[in-house]
Parts: C-alpha cells; sequence; structure tokens
C-alpha cells in the first residue's frame, strides 16, 4: 500500500531523477505532430534564482506541459544571457574573472531550475558567452557588414578623463564616474551602428500580425518607432560660414512654420563649432554641453540652456532673418541637429524663448467650436486650430495648411514632404570587456574591414585580471595585434552589446548543437516561430523590438521563412513582498527581510506591529514593494522548496494572481497551496484503501452520482478553457480546488461511488498535473497507470455528464431569498413560476398582498414582486 504521508522532498527527487534518466522532456523534431515551442526569457546568471524567475519559469512550464498533454510536440529549451555589465563589476568586488564567476553561477542556477522540475530540454543550453554561440554572432556581423547593413560613426559616449574610459549609463552616479567621482563628460568616439532604421516601416507595419500580443506591448512598440509624417525644410544662412550656406531641419507642424522666430542647433552641430572659432562664450557653451546627459528622460526635465551663435538664417517663405542658437535640448544624433524653433506652439521652445527674451509669435489660433483659449502670456498653444499672422495662409486650418505650405516649398525647391522615425540605428559597440568580440579589423590606412570566415571565432580571452578601469583586451596590445592580407592590422576591441546575443537567442536553440552553422533551416523553419514566449513588460521595447529585427535580418539571409519571431506573448506581473527598516539618525534606512521579523496583522491582513525577531525592537512597515535586493525582502524559492516542495511553491505562484498582474508574497497563501496538496493526498489514498471501482453504470445513476459527475465534467470543460485559450491559471486552479471539495464530501459507499470517486480522482491528476507535476506523477503511478503522465491526453469531457435532469431553482420575494426548489430540467417557464408561488415558504410573505409580476431567470431564479 502507498505511504499516507505526502513526502514532497522524497517525492520530487525521485521524480525528476525518472524525468532526466529517461530524457522526458528532449524535443526531437517530428513532421507528424503539431509542435508547440514554449520559451521563456532566459536568465542573466546573477547567482541565484529569484521569485521573479520562479513566476516567469512556472507559467512557461504549465503551458507546455499542458500543450505536450494536448498531444503537440512540445520544445521548451533553458539557456543563459550570460555576457554583461554585472559580471565585471562582480569580478572586480570578488577578486576574479568574469568568466569564472559567471559558470559558477550558472551551475548553480541550473541546480535551482532543475530541483523546481520545469521541464526543459538541456540538451539544447547555451550560455551566449561560450564562443560556440557567438561565433555565428560574429559571422552574421560580417555578413551584415558585407550586405551594406552595417557602418562605423563617430557617437557621443560617457567619458571618464581620470580613468579614461567609456561608463555605461548605470556606471554615472549623479554626473560621476562610479569609480572615479571625476564629472563624467560627453565624448564623441567610433561605434559600430546595425540599420535597424532600413526596417522601420516593416516593424511597425507587422506590429498587426501580433494579434496575440499585449496591446499595450505593441503601443509601447509604435511609439519607440514613432512614425511621423512631416515637411523637411531647408534653410538658408544669411552669410555662409566656412563654405556652410545652409541646413535642414524636419517638422510635423509646417502649418507652424510662419511662428518660427529663433532656429537650435545642437553644441555639436557644425555650424555652432564654426561659429565658436570667433565665439568664446559659445566655445564655453559648447565645452559645457560634453557634460550633459543625453538620455530622452534627462532631456525633457533638465534645466533648457542656449547660447547665440551670432549667425542668422534666412526663414524659406517670408524671409525674415532668424536668429540661430545653440541649445542642450537639440542632439546632433537626432534628425539633423537642428530644430525649428515656433515658442508661440511648442512649450519647450516657449520656455527657451522666455527664458532668453526671444520674441514669441502666434500663429495658430483656436477653432470657433473649440473650448481651448490661447494665452502667450502663460503658455504656448499646442493644439491645432485656425492659421493667423501667416499671409496668404491666414484662415487655413492646421490640416489644409500642411498641404498648402508643404506644395508652397517643394514649388520654391525649399523643403519636401517626409516620412521620418523616431527610431535610430542600433548602436552596438561596447567599451567593456565581458561582451562579444566585434568581428572587424582595423588597417593602418584607416580603413575598417571584416575578419574573414576562416578566423572566426574571434575568442574573448577568460583568463583575466580585472582593474575596474580599463578591458583587459584594451589594456593588452597583443591581444589586438593581427594581420589582414599579409599587412599589420588591429582587431576591434569593443565588444558588442548584450541585446545582440539575446535577439537571436530563440533560434539557436532549434540546432544548439549544430557546429557547421548558425542555424539548420530545416530545424529552424519546423520550430519557429516561437509559439508562446514569456517575459516581463520591462522587455517590451529594446528586446522585443531588436529580437524581431534580428528576426528579418535572419529571413532576408534566407536561414528562417517566418518574419515574426514570436507568435504570442504574455508579460508576467512583478511578484512583491512585505518590507521591514529602520531609519538611522541621519534618515538613511536599513532593511530587514521579512524571515527576520514578527509581525501582527488585524482581521484583514494588515501589518499592525513588526518586531525584529533578533532584538525584539519595532520595525517600521515599509509596505508590499517589488522583492529587490535593496529592500532585502527578496524570498529565497529554496529556503520554500526545502520546507514545502516545488510543488506548493508552483501551485502558489499560480494561484495567487492573474499572470500579468502583481503576484503578494503571502506565508499563509503558501501554507494554505501546501495544505490543499495535502488534502489531495489524503483523498486518494483513503480511496486506494478500498478501490474496488468497475465500468460506470451511466443509466443507473443517483441524482447525487450525477450531480457528482457533473461537476467534475464542468470543471474539466472550465480548466481546459483556463489553461488553454484564456490563460487564467488561478480560476483554473480555484475550479479544481472546489472539485476537490465536492470530491471530499461525496459518498464512497457503493461500487458505483467509489467509480466516479476515481473518475474524479483520476481528472484532478491529469488536470494538475501541468501545475504540480511532481505529486501528481506519483499519484498517477499509485492508481495503477504505467503509462508516462507528461504524455498522458488531457481528459475529455462527457458532454452527457453536463445535461442536467434537475433544477436547482432560487425563490425571491421581493428580492429576498425565502425558499429554493428543485424542479425537473425541461419544466416550462409557467410550471416554474407557479410552483415558486406556492413554495410552503413564501406563501407567508405574500400572504394578504398582490402579486404584481413574477420574473424567472432561466434555470437560476423567480423573483415575486407583490405588496
Amino acid at each position: 500500500m502507498a505511504e499516507n504521508q505526502y513526502d514532497p522532498q522524497k517525492i520530487e527527487s525521485k521524480v525528476q531523477a525518472h524525468w532526466e534518466e529517461n530524457k522526458i522532456f528532449t524535443a526531437v523534431q517530428d513532421a507528424n505532430k503539431e509542435k508547440f515551442y514554449c520559451l521563456s526569457m532566459f536568465p542573466y546568471p546573477s547567482g541565484r534564482l529569484h521569485m521573479g524567475h520562479v513566476r516567469n519559469y512556472t507559467i512557461g512550464d504549465v503551458i507546455s506541459r499542458f500543450q505536450r498533454m494536448q498531444g503537440k510536440n512540445v520544445l521548451q529549451p533553458m539557456g543563459w544571457d550570460a555576457f554583461g555589465l554585472p559580471a565585471e563589476n562582480a569580478a572586480i568586488n570578488n577578486n576574479t574573472a568574469p568568466a569564472k564567476w559567471t559558470y559558477s553561477n550558472i551551475e548553480y542556477m541550473k541546480h535551482q531550475l532543475k530541483s523546481l522540475g520545469f521541464g526543459y530540454d538541456w540538451q539544447r543550453e547555451l550560455a551566449t558567452c561560450k564562443q560556440d554561440y557567438y561565433r555565428w554572432e560574429q559571422w552574421f556581423f560580417t555578413r551584415l557588414y558585407q550586405k551594406g547593413m552595417v557602418y562605423k560613426k563617430n557617437a557621443t559616449v560617457n567619458w571618464d578623463p581620470v580613468d579614461h574610459t567609456v561608463l555605461a549609463n548605470e556606471q554615472v552616479i549623479d554626473g560621476r564616474g562610479w569609480r572615479s567621482g571625476a564629472l563624467v563628460e560627453q565624448k564623441e568616439i567610433p561605434q559600430w551602428f546595425i540599420k535597424i532604421t532600413d526596417y522601420a516601416e516593416e516593424l511597425l507595419a507587422d506590429l498587426e500580425q501580433l494579434s496575440e500580443w499585449p496591446e499595450q506591448v505593441k503601443t509601447m512598440q509604435k511609439n519607440w518607432i514613432g512614425r511621423s509624417e512631416g515637411v523637411e525644410i531647408t534653410f538658408k544662412l544669411a552669410q555662409a560660414i566656412a563654405n556652410i550656406d545652409h541646413f535642414d531641419v524636419y517638422t510635423t507642424r509646417p502649418d507652424t512654420l510662419l511662428g518660427v522666430t529663433y532656429v537650435a542647433v545642437a553644441a555639436t552641430h557644425p555650424l555652432a563649432i564654426e561659429a565658436a572659432h570667433t565665439n568664446g562664450e559659445l566655445a564655453a557653451f559648447i565645452e559645457e554641453c560634453k557634460n550633459t546627459k543625453v538620455a530622452e528622460a534627462d532631456m525633457a526635465t533638465m534645466d533648457k540652456k542656449g547660447c547665440a551663435t551670432g549667425l542668422y538664417a534666412i526663414h524659406p517663405i517670408s524671409g525674415n532673418k532668424v536668429p540661430i542658437w545653440a541649445a542642450n535640448f537639440v542632439l546632433m544624433d537626432y534628425g539633423s541637429g537642428a530644430v525649428m524653433a515656433v515658442p508661440g506652439h511648442d512649450q519647450r521652445d516657449y520656455e527657451f524663448a522666455t527664458k532668453y527674451k526671444l520674441n514669441i509669435v502666434q500663429v495658430i489660433a483656436p477653432t470657433e467650436s473649440s473650448d481651448e483659449i490661447c494665452d502667450l502670456s502663460q503658455a504656448a498653444f499646442t493644439e491645432k486650430g485656425l492659421l493667423v499672422n501667416s499671409g496668404q495662409f491666414n484662415g487655413l486650418t492646421s490640416e489644409q495648411a500642411f498641404d498648402q505650405i508643404a506644395k508652397e516649398l517643394e514649388t520654391q525647391g525649399k523643403g519636401s514632404r517626409k516620412v521620418n522615425y523616431r527610431l535610430r540605428d542600433w548602436g552596438v559597440s561596447r567599451q567593456r570587456y565581458w561582451g562579444t568580440p566585434i568581428p572587424m579589423l582595423n588597417l593602418k590606412n584607416g580603413e575598417s574591414v571584416p575578419v574573414p570566415e576562416d578566423q572566426l571565432p574571434v575568442v574573448l580571452p577568460e583568463d583575466v585580471v580585472m582593474n575596474g578601469v580599463i578591458s583587459p583586451i584594451k589594456a593588452d596590445p597583443q591581444w589586438a595585434e593581427t594581420e589582414y592580407e599579409g599587412l599589420p592590422a588591429l582587431r576591434e576591441t569593443d565588444t558588442f552589446d548584450t541585446f545582440m546575443e539575446s535577439s537571436w537567442y530563440y533560434a539557436r536553440y532549434t540546432c544548439a548543437q549544430n557546429d557547421s552553422a548558425m542555424l539548420d533551416p530545416t530545424e529552424a523553419n519546423y520550430w519557429l516561430p516561437v509559439d508562446q514566449y514569456v517575459g516581463g513588460i520591462e522587455h517590451a521595447i529594446l528586446h522585443l523590438l531588436y529580437s524581431r529585427f534580428f528576426h528579418k535580418l535572419l529571413r532576408d539571409e534566407g536561414l528562417v521563412e517566418s518574419s515574426e519571431p514570436y507568435k504570442q506573448l504574455l508579460c508576467q506581473g512583478m511578484v512583491l513582498a512585505d518590507s521591514f527598516y529602520r531609519e538611522d539618525d541621519k534618515g538613511k534606512k536599513q532593511w530587514y527581510s521579512p524571515a527576520d521579523v514578527e509581525t501582527e496583522k488585524d482581521d484583514k491582513g494588515r501589518v499592525i506591529k513588526a518586531t525584529l525577531k533578533s532584538d525584539g525592537q519595532a520595525v517600521e512597515f515599509g509596505g508590499m514593494t517589488k522583492m529587490s535586493k535593496s529592500k532585502n525582502n527578496g524570498i529565497d524559492p529554496q529556503q520554500v522548496i526545502d520546507v514545502y516542495g516545488a510543488d506548493t511553491i508552483r501551485l502558489f505562484t499560480m494561484f495567487a494572481a492573474p499572470p500579468e498582474q502583481t503576484l503578494e508574497w503571502i506565508d499563509s497563501g503558501v501554507e494554505g497551496a501546501n495544505r490543499f496538496l495535502r488534502r489531495f493526498w489524503k483523498l486518494v489514498q483513503d480511496h486506494l484503501e478500498n478501490d474496488d471501482t468497475a465500468a460506470l453504470q451511466k443509466d443507473s445513476l443517483t441524482n447525487e452520482q450525477k450531480t457528482l459527475r457533473r461537476h467534475i465534467h464542468k470543471t474539466i470543460e472550465k480548466v481546459s478553457d483556463d489553461l488553454g485559450r484564456r490563460q487564467t491559471f488561478n480560476t483554473a486552479i480555484a475550479a479544481i480546488m472546489e472539485l476537490l471539495n465536492h470530491l471530499q464530501k461525496a459518498s464512497h459507499e457503493t461500487v458505483q461511488d467509489r467509480t466516479i470517486l476515481r473518475e474524479g480522482i483520476e481528472a484532478m491528476i491529469l488536470m494538475l498535473n501541468p501545475i504540480t507535476p511532481h505529486i501528481c506523477h506519483e499519484l498517477w503511478g499509485q492508481i495503477g497507470h504505467s503509462s508516462e503522465l507528461a504524455f498522458a491526453p488531457w481528459p475529455s469531457v462527457d458532454t452527457d455528464a453536463l445535461v442536467e435532469d434537475e433544477k436547482l431553482i432560487i425563490v425571491q420575494v421581493n428580492g429576498k431569498v425565502r425558499a429554493k426548489m428543485t424542479v425537473a430540467a425541461d419544466t416550462d417557464d409557467a410550471q416554474v413560476k407557479e410552483l415558486a408561488v406556492n413554495q410552503p415558504n413564501v406563501l407567508p410573505f405574500t400572504e394578504g398582498k398582490t402579486v404584481r409580476k413574477v420574473i424567472y431567470v432561466p434555470g437560476k431564479l423567480v423573483n415575486i414582486v407583490a405588496n
């Protein structure tokens, strides 16, 4: 007989060993089966899994197991996003090399993933820091270069003048280098770019194909691509300087052109640079701008500063002279590095003009039907309307003026319509060590050429010493020295942006062991696109956009046939937990782990008192916030597994909230999930003590037996829809929990009773298998099955069992429940109403009153209106 006590640790280790020994989750191409590729965003090997990982990967595993039980050929791989700056910082702090630190973390985190029972095909495991992966990335980059999709140009970076190194944005703290403390400068250095803008229109248009992506994500990508229709306008200089006699600007509001009172250019614009030769104030301003952050978020909030260049432009229509200013809010990397300023109708231009006492002219007025008010003494009027003070264009609407002014500019050869994009080409150069070496060679004549294919990969040395100042491959001149066609050459010492590795890993999984090609088209086209992608919404823009772009590049290289990498996208919410702290005399907060705090809660579960276990003194409750190291409120998954088992943590994370919403980590909820599994276990053990089931005799079922079967098959129907179409895992689990209640209360006196109970137990095992696979695998064997549960068919609904012979009808009088009655399912409406009015518990409430109306909601309730 089976053991009566549920022992998750014993069960889970045994089941995981069985899966590994029998290679249950190894995926093999099979043209005779419908494939299903389920992928969760791979982790950065930081050292330990956190609950955000657990939630993400549990969702993916539940979907994978469910689809496998639908008879599909499922691929669910896992690997490591292993390059990146954190490894360098950790290596410096721990006096080790990034490679050693990374591989050690991978080993531990892989053990954690296995302990959670995730059904990964580990034979496809990859790590982006290994040369068998990045060699193909290098090869592909050289192909893109040969196609003209790659180029090199100067771009602005954060430069530490003391450490003489480029800093990532996250290494700049309050404008200073994170190690040296020196004021960071903006410096132009050569960088490599990939022409993502060539695909801007396709990236935008193909979003319409992604019907199974969240609308929020598609909107974010649309905004990032930022397609706009406008006019590119040529402004001539009143007097040429250094052979420059004109410049271009782009605007989406040509209707405001007559309101231009100045032009603003970037501090690094050629006009500003030339004018600075004879303008000391301007030269100082340009120098100051070298220390200006260039992130768009900073641009929006920083103090707007400028300096007159002393140059003037000729307005293309009015012929008036307008001053040219250098301004810190204009970037050379965006558009032409020059903007026409219309302070009357753009708030940024208005604030700048007000600060420097420049003219502000109204050229747009509200329409008569508008409630808007134009008061330029207070703010810019930014709405569209009717043109005023605009000469021949007066009285036109903004829309009409767009066309008329564009035509006028085109006629005069001073402008043309243009579609523009906010999206900029992808800068892939990073001046860091721990990344893929860019496979380019720099020749003595200044030319750059790709590394020949037979010399790939360019291997990143792993046995290095990090000093925190300069990349080891930049510090070692011998590493860069090589030859090209017999002549001396230097290897590129920049490495790729790590988004490069994460942009195509999903495709490499399809043929991860292939050592002769980047992709095997047969394998790739069988598995791709990914049917279900799971990951956080924080990756909605850059990772997903770059990945979509990379897929189109792979397609155009002939490596894949599809145009999009991910068919369906699920963005899971964050995991929250209680946080606790104390403040010192200077107001600095010290955060304590929830595991070290004793709490008292009110009847609504709110924390009303918290004390530190070590000293018994009070701590402040910081609210329920995202689990993080900074708040010290992360929960170690391993500790939960050690106490309750992996199935409990899987069940709780799927039950506590819908997948796209935030999940609140509550210890009592975890305990509740564990109690449910123990109840389930006990139900099966009790049944096995008297398991004499026989063939079900449907024709001789009692009403109670019919009702229980209806509960079983209604649950199968709901859970099938919740796990499949709706992906509302929490409601599926709630339905299974309700079924357990019915099964525990059901009679088991007769063979027929026990046969139906067996039917319910078997259905529960099958439905819970994607969520809690260890206990289900064990119980599947205990109830007599020798087949592999992972491949067992999903339970089917017996439609006959859903047919109701009787219905329970609630009877109300004036909206208050007074009785319940059972009627035959085929009772007509008039009979139901008559039965309701004459119920013994109803008559006292209608006696002496006039029944005005009897309302029947078929199959549910009758409401009698009487007064």
